[in-house]
């Protein structure tokens, strides 16, 4: 029983096999440790869930986990066992012999952390249980589901802040999730506590992860291209419809390429089996739609390719922190085209939500669209939607590649002037054949080849063109009524353009020639920084005995190490006991359980020849 921060630092090291916290894991514990309410934002592979998992073993009593999704409390519940510590969880999927297992260990009051999903904790009959149960704290991970799935479809997250109340009256509350903004955060607080929380929003930086945005030219080439640079390598490939997602998975097989599908249409049989082999195995790409977002917590995915536009700037800076969960480098791309803009919009146009809420969807969208076509470094953009400045990131495509701006004015007009002209009722595809003073049917047919914008763009390739509309659109000067097919019209913003009242800088194509090279340079000194250089061919061994382990125990490769972990190992060559348990993420439990047969394969690498 610990109730110290001296214990807690030493839980740290023994349970977990870490020698120090993360910046910013430290001050969340000790307010935690204080029995403070806590809401806490910080980003994906940062550390959140030791920010209340240290806190449920260094101390009396039972802590409750709220987790959206059964995938993410299996992974989490796995790792802590294997780390050595009493967690178990009560979900549908659960074999009821494990369910029984687990309330047995609930009123013996032998567990330490509880997983329940909101719905099975809105129950009267676990309401009652957990009365009983000595619970002093319940954590809330991804809390931004409060707000943005409490609305919709899952009203039960709405009624946790009450069910708190009815297990422990003023029972400890914490709130995590990795992304939130000042609405969003204001919302969680007014559902689930009764009192301001302290609240620790953290830098939303995530240095690891090199960003890249790409107008789609034929996406499932450039997605093919993309997962190729990533050779055995764990990656995921988000796409916005299911039917999508299939067949990227058949593109990417075919390529020869161990590609697996993940979508809600798959029977339940198929998607598990799917997951499993994802989480289990090495060097695995899952394509999938969003449906496979909070599920995951494996740490060495090592790329994120959206093959569609996401949803909004919340849902791009969850998804693409899938990746580089260990801290190592991992590569981000986003593909994106004017289809892609006017399906988000229609979506938002189009749902039931509120006024105001629709109002904050098109703030998200349009911070999206922005940083699509960021004139300048995209994590400064990124970070500055989420209130934090910064210098440019150098790991991004606009910082590695280059961009050219240009006085855009006159092309700006000219585009403006092709929408006026035809009276703000024609799509992109309709003016940009008017610019270029192509004699299409429709051009002839409404007799706009006898406007003065016909072919005035000559000068330029559609496709430049269609970068322009695009730009246009994310700078708000011109937009798209999506209810009367497509057609675009001029903002307020953009009649002063037209009308000479005010300039615009556009974008060129990135130069690109560079790309590769300073991407593998970024990627290698990224890594070294954390691991050094590690013996591959002895790092190959370790990862082959890791996924045969892996598989004999039924778990994720990263339950028995994660990559840095085994990367350390194979830079250290630890040959005793103690020089092994010194290695990032081998707590004592791990060093008994698996300590032997990985030094046993790393006295047999490095053993000098006869």
């Amino acid at each position: 029983m610990f109730d110290s921060r001296a214990n807690a630092s030493a839980l740290l090291h023994s349970v977990f096999g870490f020698n120090a916290f993360r910046p910013g894991q430290e001050e969340i514990v000790d307010a935690v440790l204080a029995g403070e309410n806590v809401l806490a934002v910080m980003p994906t592979g940062s550390g959140k869930s030791l920010c209340y998992q240290l806190p449920a073993i260094a101390r009396p009593g039972l802590t409750l986990v709220v987790s959206p999704l059964i995938a993410l409390m299996r992974d989490q519940v796995r790792a802590l066992t294997a780390a050595g510590v009493a967690a178990g969880s009560l979900n549908s999927s659960n074999e009821p012999a494990e369910n029984s297992r687990v309330m047995s260990l609930l009123r013996r009051r032998e567990l330490r952390l509880l997983y329940v999903a909101p719905e099975r904790l809105a129950r009267p009959d676990t309401i009652e249980m957990l009365a009983e149960s000595d619970v002093s704290m319940m954590a809330i991970d991804e809390a931004h589901c409060v707000s943005q799935w409490g609305h919709d479809f899952r009203p039960e997250y709405l009624t946790l802040g009450n069910v708190a109340r009815q297990i422990g009256g003023r029972l400890q509350t914490l709130a995590f999730t990795a992304t939130a903004d000042a609405p969003t955060r204001n919302d969680i607080v007014d559902k689930l506590f009764a009192a301001p929380p302290r609240v620790f929003v953290r830098s939303f930086d995530r240095p690891n992860l090199r960003l890249a945005f790409k107008p789609k030219e034929r996406s499932s080439r450039q997605v093919l291209a993309f997962v190729r640079s990533h050779e055995a390598e764990s990656g995921i490939v988000y796409c916005a419809s299911r039917r999508k997602v299939e067949e990227l998975a058949e593109a990417l097989e075919a390529a020869g390429i161990n590609a697996l599908p993940y979508h809600a249409g798959l029977d339940k049989s198929v998607r598990d089996a799917n997951q499993d082999t994802f989480q289990q195995q090495d060097g695995v790409v899952m394509t999938a739609t969003v449906a496979f977002g909070m599920g995951i917590d494996k740490p060495d995915v090592r790329f994120v390719c959206h093959a569609d536009l996401p949803a909004n700037v919340e849902a791009y800076y969850q998804e693409i922190g899938r990746a580089g969960r260990d801290g190592l480098a991992a590569d981000t791309l986003t593909l994106y085209s004017l289809g892609d803009m006017q399906l988000r919009r229609l979506q938002i146009e189009q749902s039931e939500s509120s006024d105001e809420r629709k109002r904050i969807e098109r703030q998200r969208l349009g911070a999206l669209l922005a940083l699509a076509e960021a004139p300048r470094c995209r994590r400064q953009t990124l970070l500055a939607y989420f209130g934090e400045a910064s210098q440019p990131c150098g790991n991004c495509d606009l910082c590695q590649e280059g961009v050219e701006l240009f006085d855009g004015t006159i092309d700006a007009q000219k585009a403006m002037s092709a929408i006026v002209r035809t009276g703000e009722r024609f799509g992109m595809e309709h003016l940009v054949a008017l610019l270029l003073g192509e004699r299409t049917e429709n051009i002839l047919k409404f007799n706009h080849d006898r406007l003065p914008t016909f072919g005035v763009g000559a000068g330029r390739k559609a496709g430049e063109w269609r970068s322009i509309f695009r730009q246009l659109s994310a700078t708000g000067l011109i937009a798209q009524d999506l209810m009367e097919h497509g057609r675009w019209w001029v903002t307020d913003e953009g009649w002063q353009v037209l009308k000479g009242k005010a300039t615009v800088e556009l974008r060129k194509d990135m130069a690109g020639g560079a790309a590769k090279s300073s991407r593998r340079d970024k990627r290698a000194a990224v890594t070294s920084a954390v691991v050094g250089e590690a013996d591959a061919k002895l790092l190959d061994t370790l990862k082959v005995l890791r996924t045969r382990l892996a598989q004999e125990q039924k778990v994720p490769a990263y339950v028995i190490f994660s990559d840095r972990t085994l990367a350390e190992l194979a830079t250290h060559r630890p040959q005793s006991a103690r020089t092994f348990r010194e290695i990032h993420g081998v707590g004592d439990a791990k060093l008994e359980r698996y300590g032997d047969i990985f030094l046993e394969a790393i006295r047999a690498a490095t053993a000098e020849p006869a």
